[in-house]
C-alpha cells in the first residue's frame, strides 16, 4: 500500500497545488451564480424564476463557449512541456481570433433565442422579467470568451493562481453591486433581478479587461507577448484550435444541455418548480465546480507530459486525479446530504421549493461519483488532444439517454421535478465509463504509435 501510495505521491503533490487555484477560480463562478440567486430569491420568488430560466440557457452558451477555449489548454500545455515560449504567443493571437468568431456566432444564435422566448412554454408572467435580464447577459457574452481564452493560456503554463485572483476580486465586486442594484443601496434605485443582470455584466467586463492587460503588460509574460507581436494570425493555428475545441465545446455543451434543457421541462410544472430547480443548478454546481477545477490541472500536467512523451507520468496522473476526485465528492457531498432540508430555505421562504430542493438532492447524491469519474477523463482525454471520441460519447449519454429519461420520469410518470433530476445519474455515470475506455484506447494508439518510430 505504501509502495502504490509512493508511485502517485508526486502527482498528488502536483496536481493539488495546480488544482487548488483553479478550483478556488471555479468556485468563484460559483460563488457568482450563487450569490445571484440567493440575493435574487430574497427579493422575489418570480424574479427567481425568470433568472433560472435566463441563466440556463445562458449557462449551456458559456459552458459551449468555455468548453472551446479548453483547446487552448492543451496546445499551450504541449508547448510549454517543450519549453517553445514565442511560439506559444504566437498560438494566442489564432486563438484569440478564433475564440471572438464563436463569441459573434453564440451571440447571434442567442439573438434568435431572444426573438422566440415568448414561443417556449414559459409562464407568461415571468417574460416581463426575462426580456430585459436576457438583454444584459447578452452584452457580456463576448467578454466572457476573451477572459477565458486567456485563462486557459495562464492555465497551460501551470500559472493557475492568475486566473483565481481575478476570480475572487470579480465576484466581490459582483456581490458588493448585488446588493446596491438590487435593493437600492447608497442612493440607487432598487432595481431587482435587472440590478443583478447589470452588476454580473460590469464584473464580467472588468475581469476580461484585467486579464488580457496583464498578458500585454506584465513582465513575466514578455516572452509570450513578444511571440504574439511577432506571429500572425496562421490559418493552420485556426484549423487547428477550431478542430480540437468544437469537439470540446460539443461535449461540455451536450452535457450542459441535460440541465439547461431540462429547465423547459421543469417549466412546465409550474413557477415553484422552476424556482427549486434552479436553487438545485446552484447547489449542483458546487460539486461540478470543485471536480472540474481539479480534472483541469489533470488536463494541463498531462499535456505537460504529452509534451515530453512521458506517457507513464501521463498515466498516473490521470489515476492521481481519479483518486483526488473520488476524495473531493465525498467531501462535498455528505454535508449536503446531511443539511438536504435546510439548504433551499437558504434561498427563498416559500416551504413548497424547500421541499421540492430537499428530495431533489436525494438524486444530486447519486450522481455524484459518476459525474467526477466522466470529469477526470474528459479532461484526461483533453490532455492527450483525443478529442474526437467526445462528442459521440457526450451525444448518447445526454440525449439519447439522460434527456428522454428526465421526460419519461418528469412528464411520463409525473414524478415531475424529482423524476427530471433522477434521469441525471444515468447520463453522467455512461459518460464516466465511455471517457475512461476512450482515455485509454487513445494513448494506448499513442504510446504504440511512438514506440514504432
Amino acid at each position: 500500500m505504501s509502495y502504490q501510495f509512493s508511485k502517485y505521491e508526486t502527482h498528488y503533490r502536483n496536481l493539488t497545488y495546480l488544482g487548488v487555484p483553479i478550483i478556488i477560480g471555479q468556485l468563484g463562478n460559483l460563488i457568482l451564480n450563487f450569490a445571484d440567486t440567493l440575493m435574487i430569491g430574497h427579493h422575489s420568488t418570480e424574479e427567481l424564476a425568470a433568472a433560472a430560466f435566463v441563466n440556463n440557457m445562458f449557462t449551456l452558451v458559456i459552458i459551449f463557449a468555455i468548453g472551446f477555449t479548453y483547446a487552448i489548454t492543451a496546445l499551450v500545455g504541449i508547448l510549454y512541456g517543450q519549453d517553445k515560449t514565442h511560439r506559444i504567443g504566437e498560438v494566442m493571437k489564432s486563438a484569440t481570433a478564433a475564440n471572438t468568431c464563436m463569441a459573434i456566432l453564440l451571440s447571434a444564435i442567442m439573438i434568435v433565442l431572444y426573438l422566440n422566448i415568448h414561443r417556449l412554454g414559459q409562464p407568461e408572467e415571468l417574460l416581463p422579467l426575462i426580456r430585459p435580464y436576457f438583454l444584459i447577459q447578452l452584452v457580456s457574452l463576448p467578454f466572457v470568451c476573451w477572459f477565458n481564452t486567456f485563462r486557459q493560456f495562464t492555465d497551460g503554463i501551470t500559472d493557475t493562481k492568475v486566473a483565481m485572483w481575478i476570480l475572487v476580486a470579480g465576484n466581490v465586486m459582483n456581490i458588493f453591486g448585488n446588493w446596491i442594484l438590487i435593493y437600492g443601496h447608497l442612493g440607487l434605485p432598487e432595481m431587482g433581478l435587472l440590478g443583478a443582470g447589470l452588476s454580473t455584466m460590469i464584473s464580467r467586463i472588468v475581469m476580461a479587461f484585467i486579464m488580457v492587460g496583464i498578458f500585454f503588460f506584465s513582465k513575466k509574460y514578455k516572452e509570450y507577448k513578444k511571440g504574439w507581436s511577432l506571429g500572425q494570425v496562421k490559418y493552420a493555428d485556426f484549423k487547428q484550435i477550431t478542430v480540437l475545441g468544437i469537439p470540446l465545446a460539443l461535449q461540455m455543451g451536450m452535457e450542459t444541455a441535460a440541465f439547461s434543457l431540462s429547465s423547459l421541462m421543469v417549466g412546465w410544472f409550474g413557477t415553484e418548480s422552476l424556482a427549486a430547480h434552479q436553487v438545485m443548478l446552484t447547489i449542483s454546481q458546487l460539486g461540478y465546480m470543485i471536480y472540474y477545477g481539479l480534472a483541469a490541472a489533470v488536463a494541463v500536467r498531462i499535456s505537460n507530459f504529452m509534451g515530453q512523451r512521458d506517457y507513464l507520468a501521463v498515466r498516473r496522473t490521470a489515476t492521481a486525479g481519479i483518486h483526488l476526485v473520488f476524495l473531493l465528492a465525498i467531501l462535498t457531498s455528505v454535508p449536503i446530504f446531511i443539511c438536504r432540508h435546510i439548504i433551499g430555505g437558504l434561498f427563498t421562504d416559500n416551504v413548497n421549493v424547500i421541499s421540492m430542493v430537499s428530495m431533489t438532492i436525494i438524486p444530486f447524491m447519486i450522481y455524484q461519483f459518476g459525474d467526477g469519474l466522466q470529469c477526470n477523463y474528459a479532461n484526461a482525454m483533453r490532455g492527450t488532444a483525443n478529442v474526437r471520441p467526445l462528442i459521440w460519447i457526450a451525444f448518447v449519454s445526454f440525449f439519447v439517454v439522460s434527456l428522454p429519461l428526465g421526460y419519461l420520469f418528469g412528464v411520463v410518470m409525473n414524478y415531475q421535478l424529482v423524476g427530471v433530476w433522477f434521469a441525471f445519474p444515468f447520463g453522467l455515470t455512461l459518460s464516466g465509463i465511455l471517457y475512461y475506455i476512450y482515455y485509454q484506447k487513445g494513448l494506448k494508439k499513442i504510446e504504440d504509435a511512438f514506440s514504432s518510430k
